[in-house]
C-alpha cells in the first residue's frame, strides 16, 4: 500500500444523503493526525464545503478515541551536517500554521460541521471538536488538554478558541492547570449539544445531520459565518456583514421557497440553493 493510499484509509471520506462522513481511522494511534492526515482532512473539509450535493459534514473517530491530537511518534528531524541544533527558535512554525490552518478549516467550512466525539479528544482532537458547530459525545467521551504537563505551549489554536468558547477563566484552568473536562461538564456548559451512550452515537449524530440537511445550506453557512466572525467584529462591521448576508441569500431558491411555504400555510422544502 502506497503512502497516499494509506492516508486515503486512515480519514476515509464518504457521501450520502446530503451528508460528508468524514471517518479517523488510526485506532492504533488513537486517531492521531500527522501533517498527511491534517493535509487530506484540510482538503477534504475543503471539497466538501464546496460541493453542492454535501449540506453538512459529520466527524468521528474509530476504536477508543475521536482524536488524540497531533501525531508526537514521528521522528524528529535529525541534526543538520553543519553541526547546527536539530531544534532552532522558529522551526516549529510549519507544524503549529498546519494545525491552525486545520481548525481554520472547521471554522471556515460553510456547510455546518457535527463532531461526534465517540471518546477521547486531546489537545487538536479537542481543538478539533470544540471548533465544531455542534458536538454529539459519547458517555465516554471526555475532552483533555494536557499541553503543559509536558512542557508544551497550547496549540492548534487552543488559546483562541477555548476562551470563545468556555470563557477565560474556564479556558485558563484548563490550559495552564492542563487538565480534562468531563462530557457531563462539557455538556452543562452547553458546548455539547446531545450525550448518548456509545452504542447510539451515530444514530444520534445521523439523525441531527439529516435535519440539518434538510434545512436551507445557504442560509444556514451565512448564519454560521455571521455568528463566528461577530466575536470579532465591532458593532458597525457585524452589521454591514449582516446586511450582506440577507442580500445574499434573498436570492437563493430555499428563500424563495420559504415565503412561498408561509404563504401557502405547509412546510417548506428546501433544496440546498
Amino acid at each position: 500500500m502506497t503512502a497516499t493510499e494509506d492516508v486515503t484509509r486512515q480519514i476515509s471520506y464518504t457521501v450520502a444523503d446530503g451528508t460528508a462522513r468524514i471517518v479517523f481511522d488510526r485506532p492504533e494511534k488513537l486517531n492521531a493526525l500527522g501533517p498527511p492526515q491534517r493535509e487530506r482532512l484540510i482538503a477534504l473539509l475543503d471539497e466538501a464545503g464546496s460541493t453542492v450535493e454535501v449540506r453538512v459534514v459529520v466527524l468521528t473517530g474509530t476504536g477508543r478515541a475521536f482524536c488524540a491530537g497531533g501525531d508526537l511518534s514521528r521522528p524528529g528531524p535529525p541534526p543538520a551536517a553543519d553541526g547546527r541544533p536539530a531544534r532552532i527558535v522558529g522551526a516549529t512554525g510549519p507544524a503549529v500554521r498546519s494545525a491552525q490552518a486545520l481548525i481554520a478549516a472547521v471554522l471556515d467550512c460553510p456547510k455546518p460541521v457535527i463532531a461526534a466525539v465517540n471518546g477521547v479528544a486531546a489537545g487538536m482532537g479537542a481543538q478539533l471538536a470544540l471548533a465544531a458547530d455542534f458536538v454529539v459525545a459519547s458517555a465516554r467521551a471526555r475532552f483533555a488538554e494536557l499541553f503543559v504537563t509536558r512542557g508544551i505551549v497550547p496549540d492548534a489554536a487552543a488559546a483562541y478558541l477555548l476562551p470563545r468558547v468556555l470563557g477565560l477563566h474556564r479556558a485558563k484552568r484548563l490550559l495552564l492547570l492542563g487538565g480534562d473536562l468531563s462530557v457531563a461538564d462539557a455538556e452543562r456548559l452547553g458546548i455539547v449539544h446531545q450525550v448518548v451512550e456509545p452504542d447510539e452515537l451515530d444514530a444520534a449524530a445521523g439523525a441531527l445531520a439529516a435535519r440539518l440537511a434538510a434545512g436551507p445550506t445557504v442560509a444556514i453557512g451565512l448564519a454560521k459565518r455571521l455568528l463566528n466572525q461577530s466575536l470579532d467584529s465591532d458593532r458597525v462591521a457585524a452589521f454591514d456583514r449582516e446586511e450582506m448576508a440577507v442580500a445574499m441569500n434573498v436570492w437563493t431558491e430555499d428563500s424563495a421557497e420559504g415565503l412561498r411555504s408561509f404563504a401557502e400555510k405547509r412546510d417548506p422544502v428546501f433544496r440546498g440553493w
